[in-house]
């Protein structure tokens, strides 16, 4: 019997049963030998081995994705050969802290009218099975505040948000998110006993808040809390006059989508989100999102027309007056050039990722751990890619230190792409001594917020 093209071949390795694609290493082959380069041709190009490729082609070994992305720049396949393999992976959370490890169990419920209950137990009171008995239990009820003191209180708020995104760029979401949440719900208590004048706009920061509470989440790797507290932005929001927060929150959820390696998905949210927006600034960032997504499937042409059209619109977009925080990333120094740096990585061109990434990370300031990782992550994957393993290992060790402290699922990821990029230099003793830095970085997760009840 004829074998059929499409077969796979299996082999077993420390990870369990894993299925090699033939398919793609023929598809390679073919595609290298019209181009006519050698086996060696190619893997200079792309800084692979000649053996390494060798075992691609000849389906040996299963084709990392950044392989396949790399490959479909050198050979002009225009993601072809990307779209014969899965999906990059995402790096798996670890369990949740057991009783045991958190100590005394107490719980806070909050409710939408500002109400709040605490309660604290004592878990050795418990006895076969039976409830521990209450330590303390305390009620709180909001009060009743006249339109001048709403007015008041709300520019302290106002400070506390911008206080909690300096901290998001220091500390991770197990701190964050639980005091965003606080906010959230002493806000929307303040907001039901606010006079008609000042409703709005403490719905509005109330809005902002539960938003940043779903980006922490998302940090934290729980997409379906990340999701949940975005709709709930979006409630307020819309409760509170805003119904800008409806676009953006659709940026989320193609950001989500991005991450998960769905590119379809992330395209047609990105664009119904600039269909929807009003503002300058969210139709901006909606192009770059949709250029991500066109650049998952190598498809450079629609990736280079939405940056182009995402930099025209964020260069004139307007600046905020500052009564409503600004949407979207405020800590990396050139949005655009990351977002460009990002998607050249993804279309295979590692080189120009490097020349637009630039010196970039020198201009974000120490104390932004968070946005210093995200953008050092993606600078030293790709000068990884191009060979420049002491640059790349140097701002690799400094990404998994910060990864350490703030503790992002999403440059986690990343940071797994570098890991696997740096291991194709396993002699070298640069990378010998990066290695375990990026390994206890990759393993520093604990557990995030949840969907609360």
């Amino acid at each position: 019997m004829a074998h059929s093209p499409h077969r796979s071949r299996t082999t077993r390795g420390a990870s369990g049963v894993q299925r090699i694609p033939v398919r793609f290493g023929a598809e390679l082959r073919r595609r290298r030998i019209e181009a006519g380069l050698s086996l060696g041709g190619l893997a200079s190009l792309i800084c692979f081995s000649k053996g390494h490729l060798s075992k691609i082609e000849r389906g040996v070994k299963a084709p990392s994705h950044d392989l396949a992305q790399l490959c479909d720049s050198a050979l002009h396949a225009g993601g072809q050969l990307s779209s014969l393999i899965s999906a990059p992976e995402r790096s798996t959370p670890a369990p949740p802290m057991t009783e045991a490890e958190v100590g005394t169990p107490w719980t806070l419920r909050m409710q939408a009218g500002g109400e709040s209950d605490f309660v604290a137990f004592d878990p050795a009171s418990s006895d076969g099975g039976a409830m521990p008995s209450t330590i303390v239990s305390w009620s709180l009820a909001p009060p009743l505040l006249e339109s001048g003191e709403t007015n008041s209180a709300w520019p302290y708020f106002r400070n506390v948000f911008d206080e909690f995104r300096r901290l998001g760029q220091l500390f991770g979401p197990s701190v964050v998110a639980q005091l965003c949440i606080a906010a959230t719900s002493a806000l929307r208590g303040m907001a039901h006993q606010a006079q008609p004048a000042h409703r709005d706009v403490v719905l509005r920061l109330a809005s902002r808040f539960a938003e940043y509470t779903g980006w922490m989440a998302q940090e934290a790797g729980s997409d379906a809390a990340s999701l949940w507290w975005t709709e709930q932005a979006v409630q307020l929001a819309a409760d509170g006059g805003d119904d800008e927060l409806a676009a953006y929150a659709l940026i989320r959820r193609a950001e989500l989508a991005l991450y998960s390696g769905d590119s379809v998905a992330t395209v047609q949210l990105a664009r119904r989100a600039a269909q929807q927006a009003r503002s300058v600034r969210i139709r901006g960032l909606a192009a770059q999102r949709e250029a991500q997504g066109h650049a998952l499937v190598g498809d450079r042409d629609a990736c280079r027309r939405a940056l182009d059209r995402g930099a025209e619109l964020t260069a004139g977009a307007v600046t905020p007056d500052g009564t409503d925080p600004v949407l979207g990333s405020i800590h990396l120094p050139d949005l655009t050039a990351f977002v460009a740096g990002w998607c050249m990585h993804d279309l295979g061109s590692p080189a120009e990722a490097v020349t637009l990434l630039g010196d970039g990370l020198d201009a974000i300031p120490p104390e932004s751990r968070r946005a210093r990782a995200r953008y050092g992550a993606r600078l030293a994957l790709a000068l990884a890619n191009v060979g420049e393993i002491e640059q790349a290992c140097a701002i690799a060790e400094l990404v998994a230190s910060h990864v350490a402290l703030i503790d992002s699922a999403t440059i986690r990821a990343d940071l797994l792409r570098l890991s696997r990029a740096l291991n194709r230099w396993p002699k070298n003793p640069t990378v010998r001594r990066t290695l375990p830095h990026l390994a206890i970085g990759l393993h520093t997760h604990r557990t995030g917020p949840g969907t609360p009840a």
